[in-house]
């Protein structure tokens, strides 16, 4: 009911209203940097979650219990801390090695990089939280199979157990997409909130809402929560196919 409600109070001025709200350019540049930082985030927790996921289960290490506990702790800090934490460490004046990036001319904090790193530790632990079960159901024998006919690792992982967690990666990567197309807190503490620079989607949000710009509030939530949807309804499309091939 209050996601319909947001939906109603979008377009309570008219189609008109709502259209030239998420049109003009600084709502354009907020959708294109929320893009930039979803297209850079999710591939790269992706490839992380798989490894670790893999990690975990098929190696025997020191500290695996303790990379394995360290992989949640983004769903135990708030993101606000998470935002001060980088501040901390990639801050221009005060930042353990916000000064030598600072020298070599990379900004970080209040600036895109700081951004993205935000969002990918806050949307870090879906990919692996969804590998690792399907992993440990599926076992080693195909793989062992595959590597006593001659596969090399490489070949293993592509031809074995890719396709056999492929869908535990696409599940986890739909909740990572979900997860950095809606993420404010860290985000709001490194980006400086400048419109049409480091303003993202959901920081317009808070930029019209307080401007008491309600229809252009309404109508960017909408197509926040439209991009989510239209994520997750493809991979419901695409599962049938998948299984009928």
């Amino acid at each position: 009911i209050p996601v319909g409600l947001v939906f109603v109070n979008a377009f309570s001025d008219g189609i008109g209203a709502a259209w030239d709200a998420v049109t003009t350019p600084e709502a354009q540049h907020a959708f294109y940097l929320t893009m930039v930082m979803v297209a850079v985030a999710v591939p790269l927790n992706t490839i992380f979650g798989v490894l670790c996921a893999l990690a975990v289960v098929r190696q025997r290490f020191r500290g695996r219990a303790l990379l394995n506990a360290m992989v949640d702790l983004p769903f135990a800090v708030s993101p606000v801390v998470v935002g001060l934490a980088l501040l901390l460490v990639y801050g221009r004046r005060d930042g353990w090695v916000g000064g030598w990036f600072a020298e070599h001319g990379v900004q970080i904090i209040f600036s895109t990089p700081g951004m993205i790193l935000a969002t990918m530790f806050v949307s870090l632990p879906f990919v692996v939280r969804e590998v690792i079960p399907v992993l440990r159901e599926i076992g080693t024998e195909q793989e062992q199979a595959a590597a006593t006919l001659g596969a090399g690792p490489l070949q293993t992982f592509f031809r074995v157990t890719l396709p056999a967690i492929r869908w535990g990666v696409a599940y986890g990567v739909v909740l990572t997409t979900a997860r950095a197309l809606g993420e404010f807190g860290a985000v709001s503490v490194v980006s400086g909130k400048l419109s049409g620079q480091t303003e993202t989607a959901t920081l317009f949000v808070e930029n019209r809402f307080q401007r008491f710009d309600e229809t252009g509030a309404y109508a960017a939530s909408v197509v926040l929560a439209l991009l989510a949807l239209v994520t997750l309804l493809a991979m419901n499309v695409i599962k049938p196919k998948e299984a009928q091939g």
